[in-house]
């Protein structure tokens, strides 16, 4: 899809979409999906902010589903889909990632591949100085006890969807109306929550650049949306 490169190589396309309603990122997604179950070779991390919103994943149990019926009465969008865990929100002051990557035959291991996605975010908080860490048992990324980023994914024919959050500058009273990833509401922080400030753009530059290396891919950056080349030779 980039002509100049090398076709050999499989690139990690990051694309910032800005603002993006759930549903349209999803579209974006299953649309990327679609492309390398079809041949397309180069692998995609789409950066997006949403408006509010409640998703509601596979593992959600009967109480997390009640609220969420609650909250939807209250106006809050809700919407069912197909990542790992149970309920989390998205909205204004926080970063979501969606990588869509083909797994290769010798890493089919979606543990394996979480563990990429929590270290990449680890290591791109580092250029920052900031002391992030993983907590044993728990998938997620964290910060002095607190948890910043949420991460669940789903995957089809070994093509990987969906992907993290990062709560930046997020309004933390969001996660106070339901039990965030089946964890206390008190739990769930920010990273301005704790003490730490960070320009968006290079945190998304820091992010992209990080899961690339763990990837083993060759990182490019479009500012719009691809127009697919399906097979790449």
């Amino acid at each position: 899809m980039v002509d100049e490169l090398d076709a050999t190589e499989t690139l990690l396309v990051a694309v910032d979409c800005g603002v993006q309603p759930y549903s349209e990122a999803l579209r974006m997604q299953e649309d990327l999906l679609e492309a390398k179950l079809d041949g397309e070779r180069d692998d995609y991390l789409l950066f997006v902010t949403h408006p509010p919103v409640l998703t509601i994943g596979r593992a959600a149990s009967e109480s997390d589903l009640d609220v969420a019926g609650k909250l939807e009465a209250e106006g809050l969008d809700v919407i069912r889909v197909s990542r790992g865990g149970r309920v989390t929100w998205h909205g204004p002051g926080q970063i979501v990632g969606y990588p869509i990557i083909a797994l290769a035959e010798d890493s089919r291991d979606l543990h394996a591949h979480l563990r990429k996605m929590e270290t990449g975010i680890i290591a791109a908080l580092a250029d920052f100085s900031i002391p992030a860490h993983v907590v044993a048992g728990k998938t997620g990324v964290w910060i002095a006890g607190k948890k910043i980023a949420a991460i669940g994914i789903a995957v089809r024919s070994w093509v990987t969807y969906h992907g993290f959050a990062i709560n930046l500058t997020s309004d933390l009273a969001q996660f106070r109306r339901f039990s965030p990833c089946g964890l206390s509401p008190d739990i769930v922080g920010s990273i301005t929550a704790a003490g730490y400030a960070i320009d968006e753009s290079r945190l998304k530059q820091s992010l992209a650049r990080a899961i690339a290396e763990r990837l083993h891919r060759k990182l490019v950056w479009l500012r719009d949306m691809p127009a697919l080349k399906h097979n790449r030779v």
